[in-house]
């Protein structure tokens, strides 16, 4: 495993926007044994009205960070968006009893005994506390769903594996390599070309959502993996999906 390229500092607050922050957190090893590579991790914090924070794909909880969280809101809701995103939702909730776990299709199934606590689903569009603030968006894949979130006042999207933007100044050799055949190099970050593979019967759907996602007209996009889009999110979802929009 790496650090060349973490989003120093990692596992503290970092305020984008009114009531939204990020965390970046440590790298971890992914991918089959030949192309494993070490991905930096990044974890969304988004506060609604009455200080009630929404936890998106969470990363550890160290002492100081849930300080921070705390003195910011009261954690409700810990996200798991899909079904390789859940490692430190237990540890969360450890931290916040009070909050509510909601997970996307296929976490239970692959997490195991890691999340063994109470749940809720995250399969629909509507339906959740966070609905007058937060639109919900699931994108049904043949090997994943993957769950995206909009947040209406600061016109922030949220994804996670949807778009990866490896930088790569941060990479090694090889895996600027793997990056680039994957089609998820800044200043190109896009959806992976296997996870494409698996929207293959399902191009319609998934052309509609992206289609939803680029006419909420978002100002910012975040994502789980590399930089970042801090403007022009919009244009970004255009420029990172030409290979399926008009």
């Amino acid at each position: 495993m790496t650090e060349a390229n973490l989003y120093r500092p990692i596992n503290t607050l970092k305020p984008v926007c009114d009531d939204v922050w990020i965390v970046d957190g440590p790298a971890i090893d992914f991918g089959p044994p030949l192309v494993k590579m070490s991905f930096p991790t990044r974890m969304t914090i988004v506060r609604l009205r009455g200080r009630d924070l929404l936890i998106h794909s969470p990363t550890p909880l160290t002492a100081a960070l849930k300080a921070e969280v705390a003195a910011i809101g009261t954690p409700r809701w810990i996200i798991g968006p899909n079904k390789i995103h859940y490692w430190w939702i237990a540890d969360w909730h450890a931290g916040f009893p009070a909050a509510v776990i909601y997970l996307a299709a296929g976490i239970v199934e692959r997490a195991g005994e890691r999340i063994s606590l109470p749940h809720s689903p995250l399969d629909a569009r509507c339906g959740y506390p966070w609905d007058d603030e937060i639109a919900t968006l699931p994108i049904v894949g043949s090997f994943m769903t993957e769950v995206e979130f909009f947040h209406r006042a600061s016109r922030t999207l949220v994804l996670t594996d949807f778009i990866e933007n490896f930088e790569p100044h941060k990479l090694t050799f090889w895996t600027r390599l793997l990056t680039r055949l994957g089609g998820v190099s800044d200043p190109d970050g896009q959806m992976p070309r296997d996870m494409r593979l698996t929207f293959s019967r399902r191009r319609d759907a998934l052309k509609q959502a992206m289609e939803e996602m680029i006419a909420w007209e978002p100002e910012r996009v975040i994502l789980a993996h590399g930089r970042w889009y801090r403007s022009n999110g919009a244009g970004e979802l255009r420029r990172a999906f030409r290979w399926l929009l008009p």
